[in-house]
């Protein structure tokens, strides 16, 4: 009998030291703010951003931001980035929820810029449903920052209008087209040797999962994006 207790007990305290130590593991590679991202289809993996140092900001349903995990005000971000140092190799993730108002997640973009930061990485999901028990890696739409173009580049300018019930309105260099009309609608622009460079301006007033859908459909072209900041 004693010698059942002694191995019950060798036993409690093997599965004691596991479980914790996977669990461990697995928030360490989901950790931050929680919110629903995104589902698009031609983000690519981006494994970096579960890094410990990971620079991301967080930009929740009702707009909150998060550096990291502290909670921070729009205005104050860029200040707590600038005390914060960092590899000049790193990349700035935006983790955004698909409610979120698209003008915070702009604010974010704005912040990254004022450090020095000439693109952003877009969190988003996968399509689909992973096998339980596996942890899948954050995938992202990378796009460029800033308050102007390239110099001598030419862009497509994709705009995204709100239209209050029905529905961002979507025009192409000022020509009203339908959501399903977009990627063809580029890719005529671009084989009449267009450079595929897009400049997406949205209405700071829609959901952040409405503007990315735009993204991810101008990112299937191959084309770079251009986020104007404020």
């Amino acid at each position: 009998m004693k010698h059942l207790l002694e191995v019950c007990l060798v036993a409690l305290t093997l599965a004691t030291n596991v479980t914790p130590s996977a669990s461990a593991q697995s928030a360490a590679m989901q950790w931050g703010v929680s919110v629903q991202l995104a589902v698009t289809n031609n983000a690519t993996p981006m494994p970096e951003a579960d890094d410990e140092n990971a620079w991301i900001v967080t930009v929740t349903a009702d707009g909150a931001i998060y550096f990291r995990t502290d909670p921070v005000t729009p205005a104050s971000l860029a200040d707590e980035m600038k005390r914060r140092p960092r590899n000049r190799a790193q990349k700035l993730y935006v983790k955004a929820d698909v409610r979120a108002p698209f003008a915070n997640v702009e604010r974010a973009l704005e912040a990254g810029r004022e450090v020095w930061f000439e693109a952003a990485v877009l969190l988003t999901a996968q399509p689909g449903t992973p096998e339980s028990g596996t942890v899948v890696p954050p995938n992202g739409l990378e796009v460029l920052i800033g308050p102007r173009l390239p110099t001598a580049a030419v862009a497509t300018v994709v705009q995204l209008l709100n239209a209050e019930h029905q529905g961002p309105l979507l025009r192409v260099n000022g020509d009203e087209i339908s959501w399903p009309a977009l990627e063809s609608t580029l890719r005529q622009h671009f084989q009449k040797g267009d450079a595929k460079l897009i400049l997406l301006k949205a209405d700071g007033r829609l959901p952040f999962g409405q503007v990315v859908q735009a993204i991810d459909t101008c990112r299937s072209t191959g084309a770079k994006v251009v986020l104007p900041t404020l």
